[in-house]
């Protein structure tokens, strides 16, 4: 088996079912043996999306992601998707080409110091410089990949090591096999020689190890016993879950069980949206900080204390039992009061069990409703302020009317997307996908692409700013050429109105903030989608039913919706 091969092999006994790449010659044996091994090879039109999508696979499935970029600038434009991968602790694995071992560090096409540069944002990194180290050092890839805090690793694998010995022995003769040799040439060609011997000494044949089990960290029993005591003693407990929860995919039914058992109130984020389907009678969605600053127990399952609760000051008047895999961040801003280094989704399991408030709650749930109430109305009410073009909420709205049980939603910019997150509902567990605490504009077509995939009968719904759809539109012909009906909706106001907001009022000047009402269906239509464009409120919900049965041909739709001005999430911005 070449290099290729073995990586494909490799692939396979883990459970790949995808590889994302853009093609380049650094990388070729491993696409077309992965190909033949019957892993789906989606190419895209930047590395960053091959990324992307690794990563909303891993999300999805539980089972690293895979992407394969070329040498050089393919590894580079890998960075912001491999760093925000690191900092929502997704497990994945990237492949990155590189020049012949021979050539490192002599000038060679492409040839720079990828390691170094990739490092700082990997848990792990190698570089096999022999055949019989490849498989081993993927295999060791996958289980750091994936114990401890998850997050992504990359294998830098020489282009020498990849194609059969044969050929790469050719290459060679055709530079030293030459007649009557200078001393120097002689010297040069017996160098070349001995390090073809070491390069593929002892690979015949190679073996290949079963996958082990990831067993998960789990809580001690006097931990599990002082956090359930907390909880049953509480007159105002309250759960937030974070992205953290969502690591094991495959067993979600049983953490949605556990939530239940206790009876707890509970706020979702980042990928735990949705975990309680859209109308579930313990999940909060509105006035997050009031009910913090309220409660007495707090339970933070996966998520840190960091800007996204005011640096723990939402939660400096609360006893706090905290779930994290990471040290870090399990105490991070605010140390809790009870700190459990263990996995949140078996922790969480087991204080279902242990945990059953039942009807004990009511007065508590019943103040947490009308907090609930009192913010839909203040939504309903700036929903009928009238714009130029359609209002923000009224296009989300109209999203949200078209949502069936078995969608997934992707957010990809600022204030749209953001004013998304008041209104629309995740049908289900896994059904939302967004950045992370990273805030990366630009994940949208790659997450949408791995969601898809993953879920080839689900609508797969592509929330973009008009922004962030600049990043990554052109992937639409990814999707055209692929049979990837995702349905886009890129909220178009002209500008980047999550930072004009606040630079206009404080600074009094729109400087870079102003963008045009582009024809993003257009573009749609060129790469092989189709597009609809929609200025007017009363045409929403017509246009969107167009949008969504033209989806169900097979291929990519996108719909402009050109929106107004909105006060809706003024003052919002974080930094």
């Amino acid at each position: 088996m070449n290099g290729g091969e073995r990586v494909a092999e490799v692939l396979k006994r883990h459970g790949v079912e995808f590889v994302f790449t853009l093609i380049g010659g650094h990388i070729s044996p491993i696409l077309v043996s992965a190909k033949k091994a019957g892993i789906r090879v989606i190419d895209v039109r930047h590395e960053v999306n091959a990324v992307f999508a690794a990563d909303a696979v891993s999300r999805m499935t539980g089972i690293p992601g895979v992407a394969a970029v070329t040498a050089g600038p393919g590894v580079t434009n890998t960075i912001t998707a491999i760093k925000n991968a690191q900092l929502a602790q997704s497990p994945l694995i990237l492949l990155g080409g590189a020049t012949a071992t021979i050539l490192r560090g002599r000038g060679s096409l492409q040839d720079i110091d990828q390691m170094s540069l990739i490092q700082p944002h990997v848990k792990w990194a190698a570089r096999p410089d022999r055949l019989r180290d490849v498989v081993p050092a993927l295999e060791r890839a996958f289980a750091i990949a994936q114990e401890g805090v998850p997050g992504p690793v990359f294998v830098e694998i020489a282009v020498d090591l990849l194609y059969d010995e044969s050929t790469v022995r050719e290459w060679t003769a055709a530079k030293t096999d030459k007649p009557n040799k200078t001393p120097m040439e002689k010297v040069q060609s017996a160098y070349i020689q001995a390090h073809l011997k070491s390069t593929f000494a002892l690979s015949g044949s190679p073996r290949f190890a079963d996958p082990p089990a990831a067993a998960p960290r789990t809580p001690g029993g006097s931990e599990l016993k002082k956090a359930a005591a907390m909880l049953r003693e509480a007159k105002r407990p309250l759960m937030v879950l974070g992205s953290q929860a969502m690591l094991r995919p495959a067993r979600v039914a049983e953490l949605v069980t556990a939530v239940e058992r206790m009876g707890v109130p509970v706020y979702l984020s980042g990928a735990a949206r949705g975990l309680l389907g859209a109308d579930h009678p313990l999940q909060r969605r509105h006035q997050r900080r009031k009910a913090l600053k309220e409660a007495d127990v707090v339970v933070l399952a996966g998520v840190p204390a960091d800007f996204r609760l005011d640096y723990g000051s939402h939660i400096n008047r609360c006893k706090v039992i905290g779930l994290n895999l990471s040290e870090e961040d399990l105490s991070k801003n605010r140390k809790p009061d009870l700190g459990i280094l263990a996995d949140p989704h078996t922790t969480l399991v087991a204080l279902g069990s242990l945990v059953q408030r039942g009807g004990s709650l009511g007065e508590w749930l019943a103040a947490l409703d009308r907090r609930e109430a009192e913010r839909e109305a203040e939504i309903d009410k700036m929903a009928l302020d009238r714009t130029q073009y359609s209002n923000p909420l009224e296009v989300c709205r109209t999203v949200e009317a078209h949502l069936i049980k078995d969608s997934v939603m992707v957010g990809d910019g600022g204030d749209f997307v953001a004013t998304a997150s008041y209104v629309v509902k995740p049908r289900g567990p896994l059904g939302w996908l967004d950045p992370g605490v990273f805030g990366t504009l630009g994940v949208g077509a790659g997450f949408a692409l791995g969601a898809k995939l993953v879920r080839p009968d689900a609508d797969v719904w592509l929330l973009w700013g008009d922004g962030a759809a600049g990043f990554s539109i052109i992937e639409l012909d990814t999707f055209a050429r692929h049979g990837l009906s995702v349905i886009a909706v890129v909220g178009n106001d002209a500008g980047w109105t999550q930072i004009e907001r606040d630079q206009v009022t404080i600074l009094g000047d729109d400087v870079a903030c102003r963008l045009t009402h582009m024809d993003y269906h257009v573009v749609a239509e060129a790469c092989g989608g189709e597009g609809f464009l929609v200025t007017r409120p009363e045409d929403l919900a017509d246009t969107f039913e167009r949008a969504r049965a033209a989806s169900r041909k097979g291929k990519p739709v996108l719909i402009n919706a050109l929106i107004g001005k909105s006060d809706f999430r003024k003052g919002s911005i974080s930094m």
